[in-house]
């Protein structure tokens, strides 16, 4: 808790303007009950400002979205992270988050130009014969520019803004205290577990910060795709690659939403809705490895209707275990099998407490209501967001690995119905889960399977007799431990330590007067303005130790209120 207020400390400047955002979106309520209120209003902020009413009549969703945007590029990528929890959000907040851009004013070309001498340690001009000022795109973490290199090759350069690591740094600092304070104050929202979730997002955008990392990515995708020409992703060139600068292949093409682009190039819709969703079912399933944000902007139509996929920075992965849950819910899904969807979400429970009967009659209601309805009619999309609110009502937490997936699935489907009307998700992976499933029990699977878990049977045996008399040990020793997770323990021991030291300082205040008295009638000695020295000393002593007492009381009884 003090490590906490000294990083709050350190922070203040960013912290009062967090707060002045919020309340200005009319967010002033949630600022008082996570205590933040209190800080700002000892330092003399205008924390009473006059409301807002335009605001106040806008919905919550659209006041927090709004208050993300002004708040910058770390808000903004954690209200688009927070748009693949669908498990814990309705479709009113998902849709706010979905809203969130990254577009920024440009970069002036002569910052770029400085920023690139101070990367490469020489003019850029001796490498890239050509670097167009203006940009291609500009967001919040990078700029990217048109240029080419003296060999003749088209390529990307981009770039990471300037100085936005130490603001980036400090914004997860204070989203961490925050989150605690969440924790703390709000008991409803510790399942949700919002310090893993800062801590989650932190590790992913440091990673997204990193363009190096990202560039590392590319490359795997890139050799996932190697026998695959129909897809295209851009060529890294590591030798002006770092973790500031991130230097691809130019990709051509048009953009994923431009449908009369693509018309007029003589493109195959159909052809490539089939080929984009093939290629990501291809990332999930079979190589736990997928583009988290295919989005229009993050795919390109090529000719000869190739698909180029661009952006690399947020990526999922899927372990076996994971994937082989995901393919059963798919297969499921697409059978509209009601007990092996039951029997995924249970797996994915932990150690929540579910009502398995009513969930299991939830999942009938969900089911009936898509029994008659044909093949076509049936959005994918749809069925995971009902499912997301099956697990919402339910408490079930969606695991961190398939938050991603989820939108990524939704985010898919979307594209595809705007390339092809007639898009049908269930179609492409009906083979692919076939694929996986008799991969699945193929000999050399099963053998592979079964001599793991021989493994571990033996290594568990093995551990055993160590572990138990370990266990024989510590209770002989007096020394087993009950960890309980009791949030406001510390809060409440604190209370108690603060007592305890004001009744401390009260008796000591009280002996030094009692002293200072017996001493005051004893005539031998040093004195002071008269009076026995050690006397008046003991007075003044004990008035100071009052004056404690008294501001102490009187600011704690502040603070309550």
């Amino acid at each position: 808790m003090l490590k906490e207020t000294f990083t709050v400390m350190r922070d203040l400047p960013r912290v009062r303007e967090i707060i002045a955002v919020l309340m200005r979106h009319g967010l002033g309520n949630l600022v008082n009950r996570l205590g933040l209120a209190k800080g700002i209003e000892r330092a003399g902020d205008l924390l009473h400002l006059p409301g807002n009413h335009e605001v106040e009549q806008l919905d919550p969703p659209v006041r927090v979205r709004k208050a993300m945007e002004e708040l910058g590029p770390t808000f903004i990528k954690l209200g688009q992270v927070l748009a693949t929890r669908v498990d814990v959000f309705g479709p009113e907040w998902i849709t706010e988050f979905e809203k969130l851009q990254n577009n920024v004013p440009a970069m002036p070309y002569s910052m770029i130009n400085a920023e690139l001498v101070d990367i490469l340690g020489m003019d850029p001009h001796m490498l890239f014969s050509e670097i167009d000022p203006d940009p291609v795109g500009s967001a919040s973490i990078a700029q990217v520019h048109h240029a080419k290199l003296v060999s003749g090759e088209d390529v990307v350069l981009k770039l990471r803004r300037p100085g936005i690591t130490i603001k980036i740094d400090a914004d997860l600092r204070i989203l961490h205290h925050i989150a605690s304070l969440m924790e703390f104050e709000f008991p409803e929202t510790r399942r949700y577990q919002p310090v893993k979730i800062v801590e989650e997002f932190g590790k992913s955008l440091k990673r997204e910060l990193n363009l190096s990392s990202e560039a590392r990515n590319q490359e795997r995708f890139a050799q996932n795709f190697a026998e695959h020409a129909e897809v295209d992703i851009p060529k890294v060139y590591w030798d002006y690659t770092s973790e500031r600068l991130n230097v691809q292949s130019w990709m051509g093409g048009m953009i994923g939403n431009d449908m009369a682009a693509l018309d007029a190039a003589g493109l195959d819709r159909k052809l490539l809705a089939a080929r984009g969703a093939d290629a990501v079912l291809k990332m999930v399933l079979i190589d736990g490895y997928f583009h988290a944000d295919p989005h229009p902007g993050n795919v390109k139509f090529l000719p000869g209707n190739r698909i180029g996929f661009l952006d690399f920075g947020m990526v999922g992965r899927l372990p076996h275990p994971r994937r082989d849950q995901i393919v059963d819910l798919l297969a499921a899904l697409a059978k509209r099998d009601e007990h092996d969807i039951l029997e995924v979400l249970m797996e994915w429970t932990g150690d929540t407490v579910v009502d398995e009967d009513k969930l299991g009659a939830d999942i009938a209601d969900f089911m009936f209501n898509y029994e008659n309805l044909p093949l076509k009619d049936i959005s994918f999309g749809m069925l995971l967001n009902d499912v997301a609110a099956i697990m919402r009502e339910h408490e079930i937490t969606l695991p961190a690995d398939l938050t991603l997936l989820f939108k990524a699935l939704i985010t898919l489907e979307g594209l595809g119905r705007q390339l092809d009307p007639d898009f049908q998700m269930v179609q492409h992976l009906t083979p692919f889960v076939r694929e996986v499933i008799i991969n699945r029990f193929k000999p050399q699977a099963l053998f592979k399977k079964g001599k793991d878990s021989v493994i571990e049977g033996f290594n568990v045996l093995a551990g055993l007799p160590r572990d138990i008399g370990k266990l024989i040990k510590q209770a002989r020793r007096g020394n087993i431990k009950i960890d309980l997770d009791l949030k406001r323990l510390e809060s409440f021991g604190a209370q108690i330590t603060r007592s305890a030291n004001r009744l401390t300082m009260g008796i000591v205040t009280g002996c030094l007067i009692i002293g200072s008295s017996i001493v005051m009638t004893v005539k031998a000695g040093p004195t002071l303005f008269g009076m026995p020295a050690l006397g008046f000393l003991g007075f003044l002593v004990a008035f100071a130790n009052s004056l404690w007492l008294v501001f102490s009381i009187w600011i704690s009884g502040k603070e309550e209120r």
